[in-house]
């Protein structure tokens, strides 16, 4: 008798899991993985940060702490801190009770809760993300109900820059109540973010238009070293007057990838709507995942609500970032003293764990195949996967991949 299983098709590979994989299973001495976006540190080996290992044993040691259900929405004492974090403690939204937040199953989870309810009770269908966003955006919308997806325009391959014009004339046209996602700072894959001057025009045309912004802000502290500098597009847009959603992550400032550890704050303009709506959010977390895991969460909550632990966190996210901008540095200069064709400046003007470095899919093919160089086929490179012992070696590579296969002017990754 056949298999009931039968109708199910072989699905396509995860790029970036894929590449991830190929890569370990690669026996060559000098390969580099600038795929998956992880901090990886000056020896290429992942990096537990010491506030965390520190709070985790002193977790271990407290026989207070026991393995009971959070409730639904998370362990509040996180969500609070995650959502002052983000909007800055004093904020008149929080003071006035009209921002709070919810614990979720990372960024990932964050977008999926936020999606649903605004799928499922304002009904909402149109949204937006930036061509190219991060991949996984348009799979969550879609698997939350939203049925219209559409993109505004961002990269502009030539400049290697952000299409402003296109995106502001996008935003225009977009229907009223379109939901736009928005990266909150280091706008992955391309690591450019919009000025604050364009921020202003942005949320400008948002306004007029009557569109939603949900922002996803998965590299807090993590892209400029600056907690506030990194936060400064959704605080401003909250004190428009916005209402909004936004993802938190704390997979990358904390480290804690697996942990899956994530908030969603929801800013509203009347606190009347605060418990209606957390009801609602519980019967969506119910039938989706019943509650979070505490462990990781319990490590955030603890080191953002202790001074001492702060401080120490905030020194580490500036050490992470600082050596991501010096990578960044280091891979220009080599490209410059090997005479690359090309301008390598936006690699230094990008921010965050990304560069889209304008490679095209041939060149990127050509670096996996000859040179033992891991990474996506539109470009995207993770900065962290460069290091002091092996910069040199991927700019040569980088530089035989340009001379072999010259971009073509029609070779462009806009389709992708």
């Amino acid at each position: 008798m056949g298999s009931r299983f039968q109708v199910v098709e072989q699905g396509p590979p995860i790029e970036v899991f894929q590449l991830n994989k190929l890569f370990t299973e690669d026996s060559f001495k000098n390969k580099v993985n600038l795929g998956v976006g992880a901090y990886r540190d000056e020896n290429g080996k992942p990096w537990v940060l010491p506030v965390v290992r520190k709070m985790e044993k002193q977790m271990a040691e407290d026989d207070t702490l026991l393995h009971e259900y959070l409730p639904v929405l998370g362990l509040e004492n996180f969500s609070n801190a995650s959502v002052a974090m983000l909007l800055g403690e004093n904020n008149p939204v929080i003071t006035e009770g009209r921002a709070f937040g919810v614990q979720t199953l990372s960024g990932t989870g964050s977008l999926r809760v936020g999606a649903e309810l605004l799928n499922k009770h304002l009904k909402y269908t149109n949204f937006y993300y930036s061509s190219p966003t991060w991949e996984n955006h348009h799979l969550v919308f879609i698997n939350s109900g939203f049925t219209q997806p559409r993109t505004y325009r961002y990269w502009n391959e030539k400049t290697r820059g952000i299409d402003f014009d296109g995106l502001i004339e996008d935003l225009k046209n977009a229907p009223e109540n379109s939901v736009v996602i928005l990266h909150a700072c280091a706008h992955n894959p391309t690591g450019i973010d919009p000025s604050n001057e364009q921020w202003e025009r942005i949320a400008d045309v948002m306004e007029e238009r009557k569109l939603f912004p949900f922002f996803d802000s998965a590299y807090q502290g993590f892209a400029s070293g600056d907690l506030d500098r990194d936060a400064w597009a959704v605080r401003y847009f909250v004190e428009r007057g916005f209402e909004l959603v936004c993802a938190q992550s704390y997979a990358k400032n904390f480290g804690l990838y697996n942990e899956r550890v994530g908030n969603l704050t929801i800013v509203i303009s009347d606190k009347a709507h605060v418990a209606p709506l957390k009801s609602q959010l519980t019967w969506i977390v119910r039938g989706m995942y019943s509650n979070p895991p505490a462990h990781g969460a319990r490590v955030v909550a603890n080191v953002l609500s202790n001074s001492t632990l702060f401080d120490e966190w905030r020194d580490h996210i500036k050490m992470m970032s600082s050596r991501v901008i010096q990578m960044r540095e280091a891979l220009r200069a080599e490209l410059i003293k090997l005479g690359t064709p090309g301008n390598w400046d936006h690699i230094v003007k990008q921010i965050g764990l990304f560069s889209y470095t304008g490679l095209t899919p041939r060149q990127c093919e050509h670096l996996i195949q000859e040179h033992h160089i891991y990474l996506l086929g539109s470009g995207r490179i993770n900065i962290c996967g460069l290091n002091p012992t092996n910069v040199e070696y991927v700019a040569m590579a980088i530089n035989d991949a340009i001379l072999k296969f010259p971009a073509k002017d029609d070779d462009s990754r806009a389709k992708l």
